[in-house]
């Protein structure tokens, strides 16, 4: 079509191209096949909407699933944007710098595959990952370890693989004053979880509260797939996998501690509470204290920055309900008062406090108000012991000690017990926070931004109910047994029993009361309670 086209031709293509991406990209661009080698690029409706996005908006969020061909599109909007403008700045930044390094590479060769007379700016400085046009537009891949791009202004930047990108909220911070003077944005990824960075801009997009035009691209946008090309696709993959690389699900596709489907069994349980109560309506109620009933508090104290809550979960035991749950930021002798208040609610049930850094300080207020059922626990193995013992052994702590030992094992337990549906929670707060709860770095903590309080509350509380308080029932159970079978034998009194010649009545029963007695006062330690 090229040589057979007039000055004036040429001069009227050029001008089609240069207002129209699609026009461009459809009648001029070429790319790589796989099997078929160089074939010109014919869009699908999607990928022309798409063109038509990144023209009419500045700041498209795109959220994808995979194979989809974003990408190349993206790379022949960019060539578009070189070629016809000059002076344009463009960074492509990924997670990894070859996958950054991938798109630059796709743009040179749309480039270079254009038909001479269209080739209106050469390439005048050349690199692996960046190269110059003699018009002075420029595009440079990186990868987030640097701060490229930080210190120029932006025409465009292009986040590829958004939600694997580690510390894009910090480094958005860093970038989006260079595009705030009239500069682009593209940002585009298959999801990772939520709360990072790509989640939260896409849902706000969603809801219209930023600037981000949001699209939503899952596998089935594709008009060649069908469900049995996706049933195909999916036979070796996991639920999460599926989800992530598919069906552009946030909710499934991270790696939450908790199992998407356990998380979707807890939101079921979610209701409002009975009563909103305490000094700030913090305390939600759903059961009050009935009689005849056992109950654990597990409270878990802020540090003190305002970053997090103090929390607390009000369990009963029998049917491992949280029948009541507190979040809020009240002072230190606030809540420990809070705390005595609704121990003495339920019948002065046990009151476990974490230990670490100003806990302590909220069970010295305890221990001054005297409330009377405090955990404590052997400093060196963890081991629980009843508060009138904890208050007079040497190796005894009040309250529940997490460590970097403690951690994962009272989060394991958490997992295990709502694995198996063995607690029952009907909290919004402690499901939300479940959403936002991973594996980081082979250690579950929430995203950052996001807190884990009421989640470590009833970590510990369903440790202690699993561990301590079991174990500390069995040995009181033993002890117990090991009292009735000790027979003291003296052979100075009467031992014979009734039927048996010379058996006086009186005599054994002032025997047994002075038995008992004895018995008692030596054996006494090992009576709990």
């Amino acid at each position: 079509m090229s040589h057979s086209l007039s000055k004036k031709e040429v001069v009227s293509e050029i001008i089609k191209c240069g207002k129209d991406p699609v026009y461009f990209v459809n009648n001029y661009a070429r790319i790589s096949h796989p099997i078929k080698g160089l074939i010109p690029f014919k869009t699908y409706p999607y990928q022309t909407d798409l063109l038509t996005d990144f023209n009419d908006y500045r700041f498209n969020v795109i959220l994808k699933a995979r194979q989809l061909g974003i990408s190349t599109i993206v790379a022949g909007y960019v060539v578009w944007l070189m070629l016809f403008h000059r002076d344009k700045n463009i960074l492509v930044m990924a997670t990894k710098f070859a996958t950054a390094a991938n798109l630059v590479k796709k743009v040179k060769a749309i480039l270079k595959n254009l038909p001479d007379w269209l080739i209106l700016a050469e390439i005048s400085i050349d690199n692996r990952a960046s190269f110059e046009l003699s018009n002075g537009s420029q595009i440079k891949a990186a990868s987030t370890s640097g701060d490229a791009g930080r210190s120029e202004a932006l025409s465009l930047l292009v986040l590829d693989e958004a939600a694997h990108i580690e510390n894009l909220d910090e480094l958005w911070a860093g970038l989006y004053p260079t595009i705030s003077t009239g500069g682009r944005c593209i940002a585009l990824s298959t999801p990772n979880g939520v709360g990072n960075w790509f989640h939260k801009t896409y849902i706000e997009a969603d809801e219209g509260t930023n600037d981000f035009h949001p699209v939503n691209l899952p596998w089935n946008t594709h008009p060649e797939r069908d469900q049995e090309w996706f049933e195909k696709e999916t036979r070796n993959m996991s639920r999460r996998e599926i989800a992530q690389e598919l069906e552009c699900n946030f909710n499934t596709s991270g790696e939450s501690v908790i199992h998407p489907d356990d998380i979707v069994w807890i939101e079921s349980n979610v209701c409002e509470p009975k009563y909103r109560t305490s000094f700030d309506r913090n305390m939600w109620i759903w059961e009050e204290y009935t009689p005849g009933n056992t109950y654990l508090l597990v409270a878990d104290v802020a540090r003190g920055d305002g970053a997090d809550y103090s929390v607390f979960h009000i369990i009963k035991l029998k049917t491992m309900e949280v029948v009541a749950e507190y979040q809020g930021k009240p002072n230190l002798d606030m809540y420990a008062n809070v705390l005595m208040q609704a121990g003495k609610e339920y019948n002065n049930c046990l009151l476990v406090v974490e230990n670490v850094g100003i806990g302590i300080s909220v069970l010295e207020k305890l221990i001054d108000l005297d409330y009377p059922n405090l955990y404590y626990s052997i400093k060196s193995t963890h081991e629980f012991v009843e508060s009138y013992q904890g208050q007079t052994d040497n190796q005894a702590v009040p309250g529940f000690t997490t460590s970097s030992k403690t951690r994962p094992l009272i989060v394991a337990k958490l997992e295990e017990f709502i694995r198996n549906k063995l607690i029952k929670v009907y909290s919004v707060r402690f499901s939300n926070e479940l959403r936002t709860f991973i594996w980081n770095n082979g250690k579950p903590q929430a995203m950052r931004g996001y807190n884990d309080d009421l989640i470590m509350s009833l970590a510990i509380a369903c440790w202690v109910k699993d561990t301590a308080l079991s174990v500390n029932q069995k040995e009181s159970d033993y002890k117990k047994a090991c009292l009735n079978s000790m027979i003291k034998v003296n052979t100075k009194l009467n031992t014979s029993v009734p039927g048996m010649e010379g058996y006086d009545r009186k005599q054994s029963l002032d025997e047994k009361m002075f038995k008992s007695q004895k018995e008692y006062k030596q054996y006494s330690w090992l009576i709990k309670g």
